[in-house]
């Protein structure tokens, strides 16, 4: 079975892949963005090229033979650019998997949310309800809250145009209540490759699709296939 690496969403600290992963078991892997973790925390990246670096780095790093990539919402974007990157290296990515997100042509950042934390809160309480909720603290949330900010200012410098269409399997997914997606805006994701493309709708909203079982066992097939 081909490793998986997961890329998280704005302000995200890749909690809500926690059902994907424990399905996949120790085939899965999240990667850390600059500032989340260690001495760093708390410093956003320089760049959103930075970003894609780290991430490529830390693939590089470990290893990992033809991984799947699997990004959600702003991880998309970033799990996009870092196959891209591998290739580069020489590494070749065996699919990829963007859930949650509107294919690169018809990315549009949500103006108000880059403006500061209460925008951004404004932003997620719209996006997927109840999720700053679930943090343990004040101080959590404000975490969050301002880790979206940095995010999603980031984001203003992924140009689509500028990223190749990819040789590998692109496959899309989407809650069926998502307030970001359509099913036309991430059919999008076909021009983000010369190869196959595919795409599902799950139950739920924006991040809640991650802890449905069907997207489980979804990823699972789409795994085991990719390691065949």
């Amino acid at each position: 079975m081909t490793d998986a690496v997961f890329f998280p969403g704005a302000g995200s600290f890749g909690g809500e892949f926690r059902p994907l992963t424990r399905a996949l078991g120790p085939e899965s892997r999240l990667v850390r963005y600059p500032g989340r973790q260690g001495r760093d925390f708390g410093v956003p990246a320089p760049s959103f090229d930075a970003v894609v670096r780290a991430c490529a780095e830390q693939i590089v790093r470990h290893a990992m033979v033809r991984p799947l990539l699997f990004g959600h919402s702003y991880g998309a974007y970033v799990a996009c650019a870092t196959a891209a990157r591998l290739r580069e290296s020489g590494i070749e990515v065996a699919s990829l998997v963007a859930a949650g997100a509107a294919g690169p042509g018809r990315l549009e950042l949500p103006g108000p949310a880059v403006n500061g934390p209460a925008e951004a809160v404004a932003y997620l309480e719209e996006v997927d309800p109840g999720l700053l909720a679930q943090a343990p603290s004040d101080e959590w949330r404000e975490i969050v809250a301002e880790t979206t900010v940095w995010d999603l200012r980031l984001l203003g410098e992924f140009d689509p145009a500028q990223e190749p269409p990819l040789p590998c399997p692109v496959l899309a997914a989407r809650g069926a209540d998502d307030p970001l997606t359509t099913q036309d805006s991430i059919a999008d994701w076909e021009n983000a490759t010369t190869g196959r493309f595919t795409s599902r709708t799950f139950p739920g909203g924006h991040s809640d699709l991650l802890a449905s079982p069907d997207c489980a066992s979804w990823l699972q097939d789409v795994v085991r296939t990719a390691g065949a």
